[in-house]
């Protein structure tokens, strides 16, 4: 399946401009929007516009599920999920076609020979990154990403509370 990004309106924007704290870099669209209405993940272009290759699609962009992820990689998550990948033949293929799911998802936006065949987040032999995970399954949807499943999962319902409901 091709992936679809939103194109990215002025207020879509300046929402992102101000869950992240900063100005976007390459944002190609919104990839998935959180059910308050604003963007959660943009998709980003492999190429940022100063020249620089950038491997990371799918960038979260929500604070709060930002900050979920930030409090299960302190707790040891990625260590444990990559612990698994080398025991568990079924989890580790999954994820394997994980990793070629994202590099078709990127090339839709580009093709950028320094970061060839490299999707994010340590796919497809180990975890490092939860933020490109979850960003990942949440843009794709449930079953393309299993560990990405599993963080969306273990984050729970994070947009209970916008994030922005201070700025609105």
């Amino acid at each position: 399946m091709a992936a679809v990004f939103e194109p990215t309106t002025p207020a879509d924007a300046a929402a992102v401009t101000a869950q992240l704290g900063r100005e976007p870099r390459g944002v190609a669209g919104v990839a998935w929007r959180c059910p308050c209405g604003k963007p959660g993940v943009v998709a980003t272009n492999p190429r940022l516009p100063d020249g620089t290759p950038f491997p990371t699609t799918y960038y979260l962009t929500c604070p709060r599920a930002t900050a979920g992820c930030s409090t299960l990689e302190a707790q040891g998550l990625m260590a444990e999920m990559t612990e698994r990948l080398a025991t568990d033949p079924e989890l580790a293929r999954a994820y394997t076609l994980a990793h070629e799911a994202y590099l078709r998802d990127r090339a839709e936006l580009g093709s950028v020979g320094e970061i060839e065949g490299i999707s994010a987040g340590g796919m497809p032999n180990r975890v490092k990154c939860l933020h490109v995970l979850a960003a990942h399954a949440l843009a794709a949807g449930p079953g393309v990403n299993p560990l990405g499943d599993e963080v969306v999962a273990r984050l729970g319902e994070f947009w209970s509370r916008p994030c922005l409901e201070d700025h609105d």
